[in-house]
């Protein structure tokens, strides 16, 4: 029996051998990491070309870019090589890699370089590495060349090191999921010899690189960052084999992260989340909780989210969005919900005062936690704006709008204080100046209300204390009913802010309520799929503020609008071809997506157990503003919800067809 056992425990894992099965037929892929430019990179990548050319390999060149060297235009040389696709931008003519040549060709191995490069902007994928994962989605091989420097989770570093900013990247996904990372590297002298030559950049820009980039301290820095990286890829490899071979070992890669992206996290925070996981080999999720505090976000909070949000999906995360009032509560429950070890949060910089009277999130998640280890991310984001800075720097519409509402509020009062202490002869009038507080609090916010606050003391004081007309009080027990009444007048006006807030958001989230409600009541008495699409697409758009286009999947070549709100009679054809892609590969594509960004619309699949059924499409007011969370997460339930019904019309036709 222990035999039994032991022979049980000593089987190949099933997802290592289903992987090495290759059961989708993706083609493979060989990087050639370079420590930096000049290395060789493309150099070795064509010798090897050569040499698989007589090993009778159908092997086709993409694209490659020799920069002018002349050892390198030699290798190129009885290879044949794809020509290339040629674009107008900016009043010029540039030349792209083909991709649809390329797929038509379909050869065995195909070299694309300079994977990181940024594509012009009418290509159907924005970056060259995305054309590199069409080519292995259609069983392609694949050979390309990076440097060091253009790796995502590593570019902060890298900026750091040498004081230049990293523009182009490719997630770390790519090289995880590469069969061969092929480190290639020269010594620092040869190096720096071979820029002297002239054999990297003409003269005059060589003589500027040395003194920039091509520093000993940089090169050194770098090589060790290709080393370690290479290294990692062996490792994987390494634990691979093992697993396929059913190789005992201690097996620690059960570690779980979590990181928190807020509306000030800097896309710093997620690389060091992502660095962390890929040290520890460990799968992990950036998370958006979604508090009171942030129903009012700006727009360019809602971007730095955004932004956020997608690098961690680059980088290898699963996203959640949380919903709550207490962000700590729902940080902790979906972390033992998600058996998460580890959470890594950036630490915010707050004043003494805050601090006083308020934890930050980061000592607060350290105080509830339990059994989770807390990485607290020192200077990874950007320090916040004070309250008190944001109400300065108001637009100033707003500033006047915030001063007039004051005065309409407390010049009534200081002539009510008159009448009433003519006619009724009362001294102590103080209390009525809280009306000024509670209505600007009501209207204008939390600062207004202290504004509010701080001119009705002045006011009192000048127009009803002695001496009148001055800002000077010689009665200590005045001064200090002043003070207290100025206290109590602070109080009110956060209070009765804090309760305006919730109730709008609790008059938005029942609205939220209803409309889902209603939307379900509708999906269940619909008896047709065009109604269906007709009522999500009304509905989206209500919920987006956004014009929506449903189009319904008549066969693999034809999509064909069936319902759209407001009416939209046709697709241009690349927003045809951005919908096609969102069907056939059953993701997002379009507007704010890696596929066809620059098209009006966004594409989402509605996605049954069956299959991809139809395709929501989703063109937003302004092209330059993201959906707010609350927006996409209504949108979420809107194209789940109406996926669901039109299979449930499916079960419902092929039940009655059995009868």
């Amino acid at each position: 029996m222990a035999q039994l056992d032991a022979n049980f425990e000593r089987r190949p894992d099933p997802d290592a051998l289903l992987a090495l099965s290759n059961p989708d037929g993706r083609g493979t892929l060989r990087i050639f990491l370079g420590a930096s430019p000049g290395v060789g990179k493309t150099y070795s990548m064509l010798a090897r070309a050569q040499a698989a050319k007589k090993d009778h390999i159908n092997i086709v060149v993409g694209l490659v870019e020799t920069h002018g060297r002349q050892e390198t235009l030699e290798l190129l040389e009885g290879l044949e090589v794809l020509p290339r696709r040629k674009c107008e931008y900016k009043g010029r003519v540039i030349e792209e890699f083909d991709i649809d040549a390329a797929l038509v060709r379909k050869p065995e191995l195909i070299i694309v370089d300079e994977l990181a490069h940024t594509n012009a902007p009418d290509s159907r994928h924005p970056k060259r590495w995305q054309d590199v994962e069409e080519l292995l989605s259609a069983g392609i091989n694949v050979w390309t060349a990076l440097n060091i420097q253009h790796v995502e989770s590593l570019a902060d570093v890298v900026s750091r090191i040498t004081g230049i900013t990293i523009r182009e990247t490719v997630p770390d996904k790519v090289l995880h999921d590469a069969t061969d990372v092929i480190l290639v590297d020269v010594p620092i002298e040869e190096l720096l010899q071979r820029l002297k030559d002239g054999k990297i950049y003409f003269q005059e820009t060589a003589k500027r690189a040395t003194q920039n980039f091509f520093t000993p301290r940089n090169l050194t820095a770098l090589r060790e960052l290709a080393l370690r990286r290479t290294a990692a890829s062996v490792d994987d490899q390494m634990v691979d084999m093992l697993r396929q071979g059913a190789i005992e070992g201690p097996w620690g890669s059960s570690e779980r992260l979590l990181v928190c992206v807020g509306n000030r996290t800097s896309e710093e925070l997620v690389r060091a989340a992502a660095r962390l996981a890929t040290g520890l080999n460990a799968t992990w999720l950036a998370v958006y909780v979604d508090s009171d505090e942030h129903e009012s976000q700006s727009i360019e909070s809602m971007k730095t989210v955004d932004s956020a949000l997608r690098l961690a999906v680059r980088l290898g995360a699963k996203i959640e969005r949380l919903s709550g009032d207490d962000l700590v509560g729902e940080l902790l429950r979906l972390a033992r919900h998600e058996n998460i070890t580890q959470i890594i949060i950036g630490r915010s910089k707050q004043g003494q005062l805050a601090q006083f009277f308020r934890r930050s999130l980061t000592h607060e998640i350290i105080r509830r936690s339990r059994d989770v280890a807390i990485h607290v991310i020192v200077k990874e984001i950007e320090e916040p704006k004070s309250r008190w800075s944001q109400w300065r720097h108001l637009k100033p519409s707003e500033a006047i709008k915030n001063i007039l509402y004051i005065l309409a509020s407390l010049l009534p009062t200081v002539a009510v204080g008159f009448l009433i202490e003519h006619w009724l002869k009362i001294r102590d009038i103080s209390v009525i100046f809280f009306v000024p507080v509670i209505f600007c609090a009501t209207n204008r916010g939390l600062w207004t209300a202290v504004a509010a606050a701080f001119i009705s003391f002045l006011s009192y004081d000048f127009f009803f204390t002695e001496p009148r007309f001055e800002f000077t009080i010689h009665d200590p027990e005045v001064y200090l009913d002043l003070l207290m009444s100025l206290f109590v007048a602070i109080v009110t006006g956060v209070l009765t802010s804090r309760m305006q807030m919730r109730s709008q958001l609790n008059i938005k989230r029942a609205k939220t309520a209803q409309l889902l409600l209603q939307y379900s009541r509708k999906l269940s008495e619909s008896l047709t799929i065009n109604d269906i699409l007709a009522i999500a697409a009304e509905q989206i758009q209500k919920a987006s503020e956004a014009s929506c286009a449903v189009l319904l999947v008549e066969d693999r070549d034809n999509l064909k609008i069936a319902s759209a709100s407001p009416a939209i009679d046709n697709l241009d054809e690349r927003e045809m071809a951005a919908a096609r892609w969102a069907f056939e590969g059953d993701e997002f594509s379009g507007w704010q997506t890696n596929t066809l960004p620059n098209v009006r619309f966004q594409f989402r699949p509605l996605t049954t157990t069956r299959g991809v059924v139809a395709v929501c499409g989703i063109e937003p007011k302004k092209k330059e503003d993201p959906f707010s969370p609350q927006v996409e997460g209504v949108l979420e339930i809107l194209i789940e919800q109406a996926a669901i019904a039109i299979e449930r019309l499916m079960l419902l036709g092929e039940l009655s067809q059995s009868r």
